[in-house]
């Protein structure tokens, strides 16, 4: 394999976009460079489903052609794209075989502008079955975490995660149901951005899973999270400046009960504070009350989304995972019982926005995780229940801001003792998204974090961007 010295893989996707835009480099050889590293080291992490190889480079080839690149922020940059999100061109796989849609004749909007703002589709990153679960595998292929290939990457947007921790793509795509961009941000040493509700377009499924899905980012910079945010939103980029002094409520308090953070994931969040403390900002207790009945009402619309899906897919039952038959099943109950409703979820969501106020504080700081991420394997095969307890236990701090629809960032913040990057959760109140950017912007300034796990990329530690 060339030299990585040699090539962009490796840069950010604003060095990458600048270099293409300035003419220090061809879109053409940027794309060849990362494809000929994914066909090395994709082997071991299985992040990709499918790469698209010669398309790509179709691609590339008339980002170069064209006249003005001025006014692409993405200008030649290589972007994977979710399993679940249609690419034109490619099937739909969903997360399995047995969910896998016909070729998509079109791109879905967030593709559409990604495309648009110069970047160019790799291929599409790999999840669970419907993605429904915060690990990644399937009977084709478990995919690993590259800071630790016996740990997984997280889910749903497990493949993303591992496809940027590597540095097989800069930057990718993935989306948010119950967790799924910023558990595997977490799990991977990511920066993982959660939008709030309406801000990008979902179209996912039936319902983009009772409109708690959002579509996201996966990155290594907070820099190049602003810029894949704005492109998703549609909007201009704009400059993070750093915030004013703000007034940040701080809780430890797991909305599930029974399940607590670790040892590391508290001290992550004690870390938080000290960061936030030392950019001028203030940190006071504040912990959101959890009740009871918004743990077991989020259940059963997790329930509910999968059997939703399934039926207005039509899909044959017989052929998907034990573990997903089982949450359909459960799903089809707990809305004949009218366990899954919009009043409870709006009802959450007002609580939510008045947490901000009622505490007067601007964001809330959480962990991001409780434990460290489990062990890679074949988790479609195992049962239902270990896959409940799995999920639940180790990523509980995630789902109720989806039923709130708030927006939501992850941001690493150190390690483990085991070597696994630690990192904390950020919420804030509607409309704030820039603001969680700035705040992590502050931290990545006050602690720059690994962009890649050790190792990665597999030769040689930089290139023509970063030297």
């Amino acid at each position: 394999m060339q030299d990585i010295m040699a090539t962009w893989v490796g840069a950010t996707a604003k060095q990458i976009a600048r270099g293409v835009r300035r003419g220090d480099v061809s879109a053409t050889q940027v794309v060849a460079d990362h494809l000929e590293y994914i066909a090395s080291a994709d082997r071991e992490l299985a992040a990709f489903r499918a790469v698209r190889g010669g398309e790509a480079i179709t691609e590339a080839e008339k980002v170069d052609e064209q006249e003005d690149l001025a006014n692409l922020p993405l200008a030649g940059v290589p972007v994977a794209v979710k399993e679940n999100t249609p690419v034109a061109g490619l099937p739909t796989w969903n997360g399995s075989a047995a969910v896998r849609t016909d070729v998509a004749e079109a791109d879905h909007e967030v593709v559409r502008r990604l495309r648009g703002a110069g970047a160019v589709i790799l291929g599409v990153t790999r999840m669970p079955e419907l993605g429904l679960w915060a690990l990644t595998d399937d009977d084709s292929a478990v995919t690993r975490n590259p800071w630790d290939n016996t740990r997984t990457p997280g889910g749903s947007s497990g493949g993303a995660a591992a496809a940027v921790a590597a540095g097989l793509v800069p930057i990718a795509h993935g989306n948010d149901g119950l967790g799924s961009i910023r558990i595997p941000a977490a799990c991977c040493g990511l920066v993982g951005l959660k939008p709030g509700r309406g801000v990008v377009p979902c179209q996912l499924g039936a319902d983009d899973w009772f409109g708690l899905t959002e579509h996201g980012m996966l990155t290594s910079t907070v820099a190049d999270a602003a810029v894949g945010f704005s492109v998703l939103a549609g909007r201009r980029a704009e400059k993070l400046v750093p915030p004013q002094r703000l007034r940040v409520g701080v809780s430890l308090r797991s909305p599930v009960r029974g399940v607590s953070p670790d040892a590391p994931n508290r001290d992550a969040v004690a870390t938080a504070g000290r960061l936030l403390a030392a950019a001028g900002h203030d940190t006071v207790p504040a912990d959101p009350v959890y009740p009871t009945a918004l743990g077991l009402q989020g259940i059963a619309t997790w329930f509910a989304a999968a059997a939703t899906d399934v039926r207005a897919a039509g899909l044959d039952r017989r052929g998907l995972q034990r573990r997903t038959r089982r949450h359909v099943a459960l799903g089809e109950w707990a809305q004949r019982r009218g366990y899954v409703r919009e009043a409870d979820r709006a009802a959450w969501r007002q609580r939510s926005v008045d947490f901000f106020t009622d505490h007067s504080v601007d964001l809330l700081l959480t962990p991001a995780l409780a434990s460290a991420p489990p062990e890679a394997g074949r988790w479609s095969e195992r049962s239902w229940r270990a896959n409940m307890s799995a999920n639940i236990r180790y990523a509980p701090y995630a789902a109720p801001w989806n039923i709130a629809g708030l927006p939501a960032i992850v941001v690493p913040v150190g390690r483990r003792p085991d070597g696994l990057p630690v990192a904390v959760q950020i919420v804030g109140p509607p409309g704030s998204e820039l603001l969680l950017l700035g705040v992590a912007g502050q931290f990545e300034m006050a602690a720059p974090w690994s962009r890649h796990a050790p190792g990665y990329p597999l030769v040689g530690t930089g290139s023509p961007a970063a030297a």
